[in-house]
Parts: structure tokens; C-alpha cells; sequence
């Protein structure tokens, strides 16, 4: 399902444990990390879409998480020129995503990455909460510095996160530097 603009309707998980660190995974034979994220059927709402991919990539179930937030509305970011098929049709340039965070309040036992006959990631495990932002693939970084600023509030409604706050990198902060003449700007293209 691709909307009119070119986009695919998609949601992202945060997976959050007790002590402020977020669940972090390297995707199936790739030296890629990401979050959970997957794209919605056209007769899904979001949060019925992230519980499946929650399940289908993580092996957890609702009753293993608590949903803390939601991003409002949908965050975009464009596909670089080489990975649009622009032979398929309609052409997808980007993925729009509503993001969750989701408190895990089952034992991290639960998590179970073979859930599916296709699993998405190999290998997890726990990092800093502003980590993702300096090791996520360059053309998710926005959108993964906007949906963290936003639900970083709610993540320290959680004793446990009360320095999440303090360490947060300044909004615009994970925009790519760019080789320009003389130096380096962020967020040219």
C-alpha cells in the first residue's frame, strides 16, 4: 500500500526496558541496526500494525508491553535514489511512520527473534536510550531524532529513565554532514 504522494504507510517500536535503554537489533544478514518497524495492511490501524510487527519481530505479545506513547500524525523519510524501484508501480519513495513507545514488562526471556518463518533480526540487545541517533542508516536519522525528542517525555515518566531528559542531543543535532566548499554543513543534500 503506497499513498498518493509515493509514501508507505508504516509504524516504528521503541521497545523500552525499566532502565531507560531501548531495544536495539541488526537486521537478518546485514551489518544494518534499526528498531522494530514494518509496514501497515491497508486494514490496520497503527496500533494493530504495531502489535504484529511487534510479534512478528520480536516474538512479543501485547501482554509483554505497556504502550507509553505515539508520535502524533506521521513522521517521513525518503528512500536515497538507489533503493526506489522505479519500475514497480505506484513508486514508493519513502516510508510515513506513526512511532510507539512501549515499556517491556515481561523477563527480556520473552523476546524471541525466530517467531516467524522469515526473522527480520539476528542479534539484539540493550543501548543507550539517544543511541540509535549516531548509528541508525543516515537517511532514518531524522525521523528517528524526531520520533526520540517526542516521546522522550513519556519515557521519563519511568523512575527508573529520569536522566533521559538531561543527556537528549539538541533537536537537528542527527542531520548528516554534508562536504560543502570550505568545510562541513549539517542537513544540506
Amino acid at each position: 500500500m503506497i499513498d498518493p504522494d509515493g509514501y508507505r504507510p508504516n509504524v516504528g517500536i521503541i521497545l523500552m526496558h525499566d532502565d531507560g535503554r531501548v531495544f536495539w537489533a541488526r537486521r537478518t544478514s546485514r551489518d544494518g541496526w534499526q528498531f522494530p518497524q514494518g509496514g501497515m495492511n491497508s486494514d490496520e490501524t497503527p496500533l494493530e500494525a504495531m502489535y504484529r510487527e511487534l510479534h512478528e519481530e520480536t516474538g512479543l505479545f501485547p501482554e509483554h508491553v505497556e504502550v507509553l506513547g505515539a508520535t502524533p500524525g506521521w513522521l517521513r523519510y525518503r528512500l536515497p535514489r538507489r533503493f526506489v524501484r522505479n519500475g514497480q508501480r505506484p513508486v514508493c519513495i519513502g516510508q510515513k511512520q506513526v512511532w510507539f513507545l512501549l515499556r517491556l514488562v515481561a523477563d527480556e526471556q520473552a523476546v524471541r527473534l525466530d517467531a516467524t518463518e522469515r526473522p527480520e533480526f539476528d542479534l539484539w540487545r540493550w543501548v543507550d536510550f539517544w543511541y540509535p541517533l549516531e548509528h541508525v542508516v543516515v537517511f532514518k536519522r531524522q525521523v528517528y531524532e524526531k520520533a526520540l525528542h517526542h516521546l522522550a517525555p513519556k519515557a521519563q515518566t519511568l523512575a527508573a529513565t529520569a536522566a533521559i531528559l538531561d543527556t537528549a542531543p539538541p533537536l537537528g543535532a542527527a542531520e548528516p554532514m554534508r562536504a560543502v566548499a570550505g568545510g562541513y554543513r549539517r542537513g544540506i543534500g
